[in-house]
């Protein structure tokens, strides 16, 4: 009997049809929408494989629905969304794809940072309005970028990538993070420092941590005190690592000089007073969306799936250890 798989929402191409391929039924959902815990469950009892998204929550409850699964393969970076402890418990792989949209992750993190500091939507939308009159020396006026310091926090693949395009720039820059990063400070000479220093010694703050407990509204109202009243801050790493409500204060109260998101606290939700500021630039989670960047993604996660099933270990295993013995 061909093992089954289920694919949680419409995805490039290139994932189901290696899962096709590969032999097994691969059946993917015909809502292109974050599906309700009670249909991921009617859809996955009899599968052995699943291919999620970072908006399906897998808790042990979902998966003691799905006897027969043996993976659940991530088609993102991060997995906050599964319950690992519960899958290693039921001896079930998780997944993910690392690695694959690094570049496509900082591209966007520079078009933020630049999008916010040269108020490029403001101007955008000034001119589509019709009222544009003429240029003007006090038009919307923005921040600089060459020579100014650059603060990385986590610096990971992306962090890295996002660090190394400010080259052009010559910018300095600074770099929080738990482990020191000597390849990054020899090419880029970037100095690892506290988080504190960071904040206070930034022109442009950019979020590359993942999200644990440790991270959670890792910035908030104390550490926005911190930065520079004409500082930027950036996120595409998670939305929760920002404390939304203060951001929102600080951005209304010219505390900082502008941000730029891609990640929010309560996706899809965004906190209403951001949706009001124009010192905000607010993207709809578009990190790794350049075309070639999904179409790898889906099939990474394509490839971690077939691995599981047909008993080798999967590339992007995060819970290795389920594997052992087997």
């Amino acid at each position: 009997m061909m093992k089954k798989v289920y694919v949680t929402r419409p995805v490039p191409d290139s994932g189901p049809k290696m899962l096709l391929d590969a032999g097994f039924d691969a059946r993917v959902s015909d809502e292109d929408r974050v599906l309700t815990r009670d249909e991921i469950i009617a859809n996955i009892r009899d599968c052995e494989g699943v291919f999620c998204l970072l908006t399906d929550k897998f808790d042990g409850a979902v998966m003691d629905c799905a006897p027969k699964l043996r993976i659940i393969g991530q088609m993102a970076v991060g997995y906050d969304n599964i319950d690992v402890a519960a899958a290693t418990a039921r001896g079930i792989a998780v997944s993910n794809t690392p690695g694959v949209l690094t570049d496509a992750t900082a591209d966007l993190a520079w078009a933020l940072l630049m999008s916010a500091s040269r108020r490029v939507v403001e101007g955008d939308r000034w001119m589509r309005s019709g009222t544009w009159a003429g240029w003007g020396p006090m038009q919307l006026l923005g921040g600089d970028l060459a020579g100014r310091t650059l603060g990385i926090v986590g610096a990971g693949r992306i962090g890295y990538a996002v660090a190394r395009r400010s080259r052009g720039w010559d910018m300095k820059v600074l770099y929080h993070d738990p482990i020191a990063r000597p390849e990054m400070e020899s090419e880029l000479g970037a100095r690892k420092v506290g988080i504190e220093e960071l904040l206070r010694e930034s022109d442009y703050i950019s979020l590359h941590c993942p999200l644990i407990p440790e991270t959670r509204h890792f910035i908030g109202k104390a550490q926005l005190e911190m930065m520079k009243p004409t500082a930027y801050l950036i996120n595409t790493s998670r939305g929760p690592v920002i404390d939304e409500a203060a951001l929102a204060e600080a951005l209304m109260n010219k505390r900082i000089a502008g941000a730029g998101l891609d990640v929010y606290e309560n996706e899809p939700k965004v906190n209403p007073v951001l949706m009001k500021l124009d010192n905000v630039v607010l993207l709809p989670h578009l990190g790794s969306a350049s075309t070639g960047t999904r179409q790898k993604m889906s099939a990474m996660t394509a490839e971690n799936i077939i691995a599981a099933l047909e008993g080798r270990t999967p590339p992007n295993c995060v819970n290795l250890h389920v594997l052992k013995g087997k």
